[in-house]
């Protein structure tokens, strides 16, 4: 196997980190728009490991690139804007593709707030008999959310449900930043995106519609201390996975923001500074959402400074095999202390990088194969789940 990773931002630097202890692969080339930055990346790892410079906004880029190193795979470890250049470049070249997050959705343009318009990943999922042709797998939302998330749905029901009512997938955290009053422990770029579209929320009987951001709170209680934490439905790519491949009554996703992160996201809407519209300042054309993101910290350069855990996880309801009504919550909870520790890397983004490794490797020996555009659902959830506790970092489960 020989990998193209694409993006060595916080995410991407994270996977090498983990992909350097494991030996399943032969190269690892580590690409990114700042060579200094791939670089960076991949010092100290050892000679498996090549930085390069791309441009992953275009396909053409991504495809000379695969071509130039015989990359078998690439995993896409930026933000959502390049998905389809280097999805396109990956299937150009010949290679299988995961990314963990999907070609972006666009609202409604009259309903945006009870109907769909372009969902997450319809732009992969309309090119699959392609992939599927030519023998090759898109494994899409592979990392914690969307990825551990899913497969959580998908073993709950192949091996706990005889019936599930809903598959809720529900994200909080108790982290801190020292010295920050504000100070986003994932991209920002993405965060917007996802919190200011409308959130999807699927039904049997109604199959995929919309409501307003920050829709329907509830209070949930998060394991291993992190203890009660406001959720609220955001748009994320596992209610437009899940239905796919496992039977639901219902799909949520909700995510733990709080009440200051939600005013300071209403605030950048209001003033038009989430627009990716390129707005003309001083002669110098840049979007709003660019700039919030310039100004504020590199979410990979704050481990030092972060304390607390974070959790991801799947809250499952239905009727048990037993026949009885059963409630679980499948989860995986990372100690920021114990990933500075263990990787150097600041927990949320281990977290997210973690998974796609596992996937990586389950494909390399193939306990996982496939054609197509594939969400990890659509994959037998116990050899991941292994794995993953053989990584060092194991999940758990609570009834409730």
């Amino acid at each position: 196997m020989r990998i193209l990773l694409v993006g060595a931002g916080g995410v991407g630097s994270a996977a090498v980190a983990i992909a350097a202890r494991r030996s399943f692969f032969e190269t690892m080339v580590v690409a990114d728009h700042d060579l200094g930055r791939a670089e960076r990346a991949v010092a100290g790892h050892g000679d498996r490991f090549v930085a390069a410079a791309l441009d992953a906004s275009t396909a053409d880029a991504v495809t000379a690139l695969c071509r130039e190193h015989r990359i078998t795979h690439v995993l896409n470890a930026v933000d959502p804007r390049f998905v389809m250049p280097i999805f396109d470049g990956a299937f150009a070249a010949g290679a299988d593709y995961l990314d963990m997050a999907m070609s972006l959705s666009h609202p409604h343009p009259t309903v945006p707030y009870a109907e769909t318009g372009v969902k997450l990943g319809d732009d992969q999922f309309a090119v699959s008999e392609q992939w599927s042709a030519a023998g090759r797998l898109a494994l899409c939302g592979v990392g914690v959310e969307p990825g551990l998330s899913d497969v959580f749905a998908r073993y709950a029901a192949d091996e706990l449900f005889a019936e599930i009512d809903e598959v809720g997938v529900r994200d909080g955290a108790n982290l801190t930043v020292d010295g920050y009053d504000f100070a986003p422990s994932f991209s920002i770029w993405t965060t917007i995106e996802e919190c200011l579209n409308p959130p999807v929320i699927w039904e049997a009987d109604r199959g995929w519609y919309t409501t307003p951001p920050f829709s329907e709170p509830e209070v949930f209680e998060f394991p291993a201390g992190i203890g009660p934490v406001e959720c609220v439905n955001v748009e994320h790519e596992e209610v437009l996975l899940i239905p796919r491949w496992v039977k639901a009554r219902r799909v949520t996703f909700k995510y733990g923001l709080g009440d200051e992160f939600i005013e300071v996201l209403k605030t950048l809407h209001k003033l038009g500074l989430d627009s990716t519209r390129p707005v003309r300042v001083r002669g110098v054309e840049v979007s709003p959402r660019d700039v919030v993101a310039a100004c504020l910290p590199d979410p990979a350069t704050l481990g030092d400074r972060m304390r607390g855990k974070t959790c991801a996880g799947t809250y499952v309801t239905g009727t048990g095999v037993d026949g009885r009504p059963r409630r679980v919550y499948l989860y995986h909870v990372v100690d920021n202390e114990w990933s500075m520790r263990e990787y150097g890397h600041q927990a949320v983004v281990w977290q997210t990088a973690v998974n796609p490794i596992v996937a990586l490797e389950l494909l390399a020996t193939g306990a996982w194969s496939g054609t197509g555009v594939l969400g990890p659902e659509a994959l037998p959830p116990r050899p991941f789940l292994d794995l993953l506790t053989g990584y060092g970092s194991p999940w758990g489960m609570e009834e409730r």
